[in-house]
C-alpha cells in the first residue's frame, strides 16, 4: 500500500501494520480529517471472554480512540442467536438467553482495561444489538431490508463458498447471519453516525453487505477496514497455546500464564507483535525485533511486560516476571505460579490426576503421555511413575509440577 495518509489513525493502522484491506483509503482519510469518526466492532457472545485472537481488533479500537474518535464496542446480544458461519465447518451451538447475557458480562470487563467510556465525544459506548434485533418484524425487514440482497452474490462470498465447496450443511439460519451485521452497520450509522466497520480480513464480505446497505437504503458513505488474520511464523493460529485459547480475562486464563504465552513468542515475531499489541514507539519496537541470540529474549521480556499491563495492569507484569526469574533463573516455585489447592478429603490423588487439574494436561491420556515421554517434572525432578500417589504427608509443603522446561504449577494442602 503506497497511501500517504493524512490523519493520524490511519497513520498508526498503516505503519504498525493492523491494515489488511480498506473500502476507500483516500475518502476514509478525509473523513478522519474533519471530526471524530464513530467506528465499531461487533463481538458475538459465544464465550465468558475474548482470547488472544481477538486483540488486534480491540487494539484497533484503542488506537481510534487515542486519535481523537470514537469506538462504539458492538455485543452481539442478538446475532449471537444465529451464529457466524464464516470460515466454520459446522454450525455453532445455540445458546440460551441467559448464557448470552452471561457471556456479554464477562467481555464488558475487557474493554474496560482498554477504552475510556462516558458521555465525552471520544469516550467509548457499549452497545448491544439486541436492541433493535430482538423486535424485528420479520415480514417488513424483509420487505424493507431484504429486498437489497441479491442471494447470488452472498453465494459469491468466499466465506460461505468454501463451506458449500466442501459440500458442509449451510442452514438458512445461519444464511441470515450476514443480513443481520449488515443491519447492525444501518442502524449503528443512523443512531450513532457510526462512519465505519472494523474486522478482521474474515470479515470483509459481511463488512461490505452493511456499506452497500447503508448506501442503498439511506444514502450515506460509511467504510471498512480489516486487519489481516494472524498466525505466529511457526504458522500456528494467533490466540491459540499448547494448553488452550489464551483468554483475556484474568479468572479464564492467570495473568502468569498470559504474560509466560507472551514471553515464549518466536524470535521472528517480536518486532511484529510489539507494533501490534503494545503502544511503544515504532524505532524501539523494530530495534527490540532485529536484535538476535540471547538478547531478543530480553526483548521478550519487554513484550510480555507491556501487553500484560495493557491487559491485567502493571502489578501484574511485574509479578509475573518475578515469578518467571524466580522459576527459571534460581530454580525456585515462584510465588505467582497457578496454584492447584487441595483438601484432605481430595488425597490420597494419582500424579496424572494432578498434572490434569492444575491444567498441565487436558486428559489422563495426555498426561501419561506426556510422563512416558519425559516431559514432566515433579519439583525438578523427573517424574517418570505415572503410577505415584500423592497423599497428605508429601504435601507438607508446595509441590512444583512442570510439562516441558515453560509451563510450570504449584499443588499445595489448603
Amino acid at each position: 500500500m503506497t497511501y500517504q495518509p493524512k490523519s493520524d489513525f490511519l497513520t498508526v493502522m498503516l505503519e504498525r501494520g493492523f491494515v489488511a484491506d480498506c473500502t476507500d483509503y483516500e475518502a476514509f482519510d478525509t473523513a478522519l480529517t474533519k471530526g471524530v469518526v464513530p467506528g465499531y466492532i461487533g463481538f458475538d457472545a459465544t464465550a465468558k471472554s475474548l482470547h488472544v485472537g481477538s486483540l488486534i481488533q480491540i487494539m484497533m479500537l484503542r488506537w481510534l480512540q487515542k486519535t481523537g474518535h470514537k469506538p462504539l464496542t458492538l455485543m452481539g446480544g442478538g446475532t449471537t442467536k444465529v451464529g457466524d458461519p464464516s470460515f466454520r465447518a459446522d454450525e455453532r451451538p445455540l445458546l440460551t438467553d441467559e448464557q448470552i447475557d452471561a457471556n456479554i458480562a464477562g467481555i464488558k470487563q475487557v474493554f474496560a482495561k482498554y477504552l475510556t467510556y462516558g458521555d465525552g465525544d471520544t469516550d467509548a459506548l457499549m452497545l448491544n444489538n439486541a436492541e433493535w434485533l430482538d423486535d424485528l418484524n420479520y415480514l417488513t425487514f424483509l420487505r424493507d431490508i431484504g429486498r437489497h440482497f441479491s442471494v447470488n452474490r452472498m453465494l459469491s462470498f468466499e466465506s460461505v463458498k468454501s463451506r458449500l465447496d466442501r459440500e458442509q450443511s449451510l442452514s438458512f439460519l445461519e444464511f441470515n447471519y450476514m443480513i443481520l451485521q449488515a443491519y447492525d452497520f444501518l442502524e449503528l450509522n443512523r443512531r450513532y453516525g457510526c462512519m465505519v466497520q472494523f474486522g478482521g480480513s474474515d470479515q470483509w464480505g459481511n463488512i461490505v453487505n452493511g456499506i452497500d446497505l447503508t448506501r442503498r437504503v439511506d444514502d450515506n458513505q460509511v467504510f471498512g477496514l480489516t486487519s489481516p488474520l494472524l498466525t505466529t511464523s511457526d504458522g500456528k493460529k494467533m490466540g491459540k497455546s499448547a494448553d488452550g485459547a489464551v483468554w483475556l480475562n484474568a479468572d479464564m486464563r492467570a495473568p502468569y500464564e498470559f504474560w509466560q504465552f507472551w514471553r515464549n513468542t518466536t524470535d521472528a515475531d517480536v518486532g511484529r507483535f510489539l507494533k501490534l499489541y503494545t503502544e511503544m514507539p515504532l524505532d524501539e519496537c523494530e530495534r527490540l525485533g532485529a536484535l538476535a541470540g540471547s538478547e531478543i529474549n530480553a526483548a521478550k521480556i519487554i513484550l510480555a511486560n507491556e501487553v500484560t499491563t495493557l491487559c491485567h495492569g502493571a502489578d501484574a507484569a511485574a509479578a509475573a516476571e518475578a515469578t518467571a526469574r524466580e522459576v527459571f533463573e534460581k530454580g525456585g516455585v515462584g510465588d505467582d505460579l497457578p496454584t492447584l489447592t487441595l483438601t484432605a478429603d481430595d488425597l490420597p490423588a494419582s500424579i496424572v490426576q494432578l498434572i490434569v487439574k492444575s491444567g498441565l494436561a487436558k486428559s489422563g491420556k495426555e498426561a501419561k503421555r506426556l510422563i512416558a515421554e519425559n516431559g514432566a517434572r515433579i519439583d525438578d525432578a523427573p517424574l517418570t511413575d505415572a503410577g505415584l500417589m500423592i497423599d497428605a504427608a508429601a504435601l507438607g509443603s508446595p509441590i512444583k509440577l512442570s510439562a516441558g522446561k515453560k509451563r510450570h504449577a504449584l499443588v499445595q494442602l489448603g
